[in-house]
């Protein structure tokens, strides 16, 4: 069935919604914890409730907010807990992605990752944390494209809100640092070399994981009830 102009209309809207909070989440102007207003939200996105709360659920999708039923919604406190077991996973996944990619990436789509670079490199000049965070998340975004293995795409599609997300949150990591790391990644892939791609690329994932943990700490919620933090009231000045 086609949707007619309100469902397109809707649709519209709900994509606004939630690029617009996705955004915010992103860049860390709203903070792991926060609730989630949705009178206000609407307000602020100038939308109505219904595309609103759609929004919402394919941002709860994406791991980046947490619906509490009957309660409402908050950003998803994304504990040290949450960065441990991402990493987990990145720690397999990304090497065999890299492995991978430096198999079967073509030639002309090795011109992504440098773009990646690039636009890295020159967020570091500029001292632009999010754009620096935007190119480090595409970089590893890429390399999983690069790898041909649908199922892989698959598997890794659930973590890239979270990872770029990550790597927003510890922006005060050294940037020099995992640029180089990112560019040694390149040239292993660039050359076809799988073993040394791979080897890379699960060093760079273990190499951030202490000081990741170290940062959740200080951004994480000591003791949460999500239950809690949604049926609370902000009061209006």
């Amino acid at each position: 069935m086609v949707a007619g102009p309100a469902g397109a209309a809707r649709g519209s809207l709900r994509d606004l919604a939630y690029d617009a909070l996705r955004r915010r989440i992103l860049d860390a102007e709203l903070k792991p914890g926060a609730r989630l207003v949705e009178r206000d939200l609407a307000a602020e996105l100038a939308v109505s409730r219904i595309p609103l709360r759609e929004a919402l659920r394919r941002l709860e999708a994406d791991g980046l907010v947490l619906l509490v039923p009957h309660r409402g919604a908050l950003v998803s406190p994304f504990t040290p807990a949450d960065v441990r077991d991402l990493f987990d996973v990145r720690e397999s996944l990304e090497s065999l992605a890299a492995r991978l990619a430096a198999e079967r990436a073509e030639a002309e789509e090795l011109a992504r990752l440098a773009a990646r670079l690039k636009a890295a490199r020159t967020a570091i000049a500029a001292e632009d944390r999010g754009g620096i965070a935007a190119a480090n998340a595409g970089f590893h975004t890429d390399i999983v494209e690069l790898a041909h293995n649908p199922l892989l795409s698959n598997m890794m599609r659930p973590l890239e809100a979270r990872t770029h997300w990550l790597f927003r949150l510890t922006a005060q990591r050294d940037p020099a640092q995992q640029c180089a790391e990112h560019e040694e990644m390149y040239e292993a892939i660039a050359a076809g070399d799988g073993d040394r791609a791979a080897a890379l690329a699960h060093a760079h994932v273990v190499d951030g994981r202490a000081e990741s943990l170290a940062l959740a700490e200080q951004w994480a919620h000591p003791v949460i009830d999500p239950q809690r933090v949604a049926a609370s009231r902000r009061r209006r000045a």
